[in-house]
């Protein structure tokens, strides 16, 4: 199915109405043939524009080879507002190669009207014109419009057949089945059409998945045609056979199989000796409610997102402003572009926003061995990032401490992160449905263990885990489209197919003049219908809708907030050193009295307090007053917020966002005085107070070691030097005494 219109550019207010959802099928007829051994291989892609915006790309439906009479299987679904004039758009096309670009490819003719059109006027047939506004020559369009009705059933059938006719000389038949229902016009429209099975008289084509609407209409009485092909590769495939049934006598199939006699009546009026041209069978039929994305996510269900990066030599010398790994102070590169794009709508399914961040393909600190499965923050141990920000920041760390190197290996990363999905699919027995991986691959080539790769990725499909790889930089990528199952079913070397499509791979170049959502909805268009079948696989329901109560802090009954670090914290429960403690209060006790209200001391000016989450509780992860003892960096402030921007994540030395700034307070501000935040309860004071502590205040020592550069006392700027934390506790690494 076409990926559904979401909106773009002049998307619905909040108040918009959408009254239903419509479903489109299209098929021409007497296209131009702009081959010349053979027939063109047509493709219809759908445009779509509201309230006089920019024609949006919907979709698109599969490429038929060499034909100029396409019935396409695969249907678009758009929402539908009747207030609304829905500009749209259907183009055909020859395409002639895998990439997503149409520039490449011949222009067959198009067809321009409004979605009100369509829905008031199916079967709608007008003649394909060309951009000139001349006729494609005969060539015709004709689209059927359907409601699609929300909380609708689902059919899975599995089909197989026996003895089919053979209607190859030399060979084997190589049959596919397709699936049609009655039209009000009294026509045969194509619902589904199955893979090919090559050389098999006794094929078994993977489950047809569709809704019962789709399949019938919702009328399970209503006949369906079942027909049989051998596809030959000049387009001219050959009839075996058909038969008709019904949704009603298919689920008979649950209990045991249903065999059909498939007839081909052409040459059944030629021989009256003739019997049949084999057997259809149904093996199960079962329909079940269909359950939502959004259903999975309102039952609490979490989207881990992990990021993997290819660190292999031929990037080019991250030096040079040539390569693809380049840090320019004033433009992401195509990589930290591609992270930002995606991370930003996956960390919104993800409460504590804490991502992995791996690396492939580089000799690393400090043996610099080659390895092609590393924390980009070097802490293997605890390979998170606080936020997109958290990646970001790392990345450009990493990129200075590593040497690009080689080959490019991927299946390690795909193994990593498959055996936390393995465990998330392990605990589903007590939690339901509550985990789905999402790994994002970046590289800028062809894989080296693409057999290695195709293993890993049909051992993925079998749990929850989706799998994109953005082609980054102008390489040759058509080996890459191989992994995305658009184009045929995935095999690993051993010759097993995937259990579902998991893979969606664009090239970052096909987006480098759009917008970050652009990509964003490109990339991610598929993963609701990938986290649907996963579950629907499992025949596991979305957990009950969560209630999250809320309580503001000072609200009667709410408990006090605690003082100092948060128990469950590691270091818990010392005292966090607050700025501007109260005389003689020792640590940073809560600003005014027993019972005043909740603001952590040294939060940024005009930041009134934490939202009210307790310690402890989700959300109250990004405390301001240091990080936990034993932590590896200081999660520190909200993003976005004052002060959180001096975070020691991989900022080098001397590099804008490496400044000396207090954690939480900026400089100058009242808060920001006397004391590193973080000093742990009965500690000594640090040893590099900073600058500006008032001449005899305790701690005004000398500077410790680690000060940033331009501190007095700071280190030289060493290159790939590792940046020091401001104000991290002495147990912290990089705070030596």
């Amino acid at each position: 199915m076409a990926a559904p219109y979401y909106g773009g550019a002049g998307a619905p207010a909040a108040t918009d109405q959408c009254l239903s959802q419509v479903e489109l099928r299209v098929e021409c007829r007497n296209l131009l043939n702009k081959d010349v051994m053979s027939k063109s291989d047509p493709c219809a892609v759908m445009f779509m524009s509201r309230r006089g915006g920019h024609m949006d790309e919907v979709g698109r439906t599969e490429n038929v080879k060499n034909s100029l009479d396409p019935k396409f299987a695969k249907h678009f679904t758009v929402k539908y507002y009747f207030e609304e004039v829905q500009k749209v758009r259907i183009a055909v096309y020859d395409l002639d190669n895998s990439t997503p670009s149409l520039g490449d490819d011949d222009f067959l003719g198009q067809v321009d009207c409004t979605l009100g059109e369509l829905v008031s006027n199916s079967p709608y047939t007008k003649p394909l014109m060309l951009r000139d506004g001349k006729r494609a020559g005969n060539s015709s369009i004709t689209i059927r419009a359907q409601e699609v009705k929300e909380g609708g059933e689902m059919a899975q059938i599995f089909f197989k057949a026996k003895k089919l006719e053979n209607k190859d000389f030399l060979g084997k038949s190589d049959p596919y089945l397709e699936l049609q229902r009655p039209t009000p016009d009294g026509s045969w429209q194509i619902i589904h059409r199955t893979e090919v099975v090559k050389n098999d008289l006794n094929p078994s084509w993977r489950p047809v998945s569709l809704s019962v609407q789709s399949l019938c209409g919702g009328n399970r009485q209503q006949s369906i045609k079942l027909d049989v092909y051998d596809w030959d590769s000049d387009g001219s495939h050959d009839f075996i056979g058909g038969c008709s049934t019904t949704l009603e006598e298919m689920v008979k199939a649950s209990g045991q199989e249903i065999t059909l006699t498939l007839i081909n009546p052409a040459k059944q009026a030629k021989k009256k000796s003739y019997k049949n041209s084999g057997m259809l069978i149904i093996s199960s039929c079962k329909v079940t409610k269909e359950y939502t994305f959004l259903e999975y996510i309102f039952g609490g269900m979490q989207v881990n997102f992990t990021v993997g990066i290819d660190f292999t030599g031929s990037n080019g010398n991250p030096k040079q402003p040539t390569s693809l790994h380049y840090i320019d102070p004033y433009r992401p590169n195509e990589y930290m572009q591609a992270i930002r794009a995606v991370g930003d709508v996956c960390q919104d399914y993800d409460t504590d926003k804490m991502f992995p961040a791996l690396g492939f393909g580089a000799r690393i600190p400090p043996n610099m061995e080659v390895s092609h499965e590393f924390a980009i923050n070097f802490q293997p141990q605890n390979p998170f990032c606080a936020g997109i920000d958290g990646v970001l920041q790392a990345y450009a760390n990493c990129i200075r401490c590593v040497q690009l190197y080689g080959p490019t290996n991927v299946a390690p990363i795909i193994h990593h992160v498959a055996r936390f999905a393995a465990d998330a699919q392990r605990e589903e027995g007590s939690k339901g449905a509550h985990a789905y991986f999402i790994l994002l691959l970046l590289t800028d080539g062809v894989l080296s263990d693409m057999g290695d790769t195709k293993s890993a990725i049909v051992q993925a499909s079998a749990l929850p885990m989706s799998l994109i790889i953005v082609g980054v930089g102008n390489a040759d990528f058509d080996a890459m489209n191989e992994l995305d199952g658009d184009n045929g079913v995935l095999r690993a070397p051993s010759g097993q197919p995937v259990k579902r499509d998991i893979v969606q791979f664009v090239p970052f170049r096909e987006f480098k003049q759009s917008t970050a959502a652009e990509l964003a909805r490109h990339v991610l268009a598929e993963v609701p219908r990938q986290v649907v079948e996963y579950y629907k696989m499992r025949g596991m329901k979305p957990n009950p809708k969560r209630e999250t109560p809320t309580q503001p802090i000072g609200a009667p009954g709410a408990q006090p907030p605690p003082q100092g670090a948060p128990p469950t914290q590691p270091g818990g429960p010392p005292q966090w050193q607050g700025q501007g403690a109260p005389a003689g209060q020792p640590g940073g006790q809560w600003q005014g009295q027993p019972g005043a209200q909740p603001q952590w001391q040294g939060a940024p000016p005009g930041q009134p307090q934490w939202q009210g989450a307790p310690p402890g509780q989700p959300g109250a992860q990004q405390q301001w007053q240091g990080a936990p003892t034993g932590q590896p960096q200081w999660q520190g402030a909200p993003p976005g917020q004052p002060g959180a921007q001096q975070q020691w994540q991989g900022a080098p030395p001397g590099q804008p966002g490496a400044q000396q700034q207090w954690q939480g307070a900026p400089p100058g501000q009242p808060g920001a005085q006397q004391q590193w935040q973080g000093a742990p309860t009965g500690q000594p004071q640090w040893q590099g107070a900073p600058q500006g502590a008032p001449t005899g205040q305790p701690g005004a020592q000398p500077q410790w070691q680690g000060a940033p550069p331009t501190q007095p006392g700071g280190p030289p700027t060493q290159p790939g030097a590792p940046p020091q934390g401001q104000g991290a506790p002495p147990t912290q690494p990089g705070a030596q005494p």
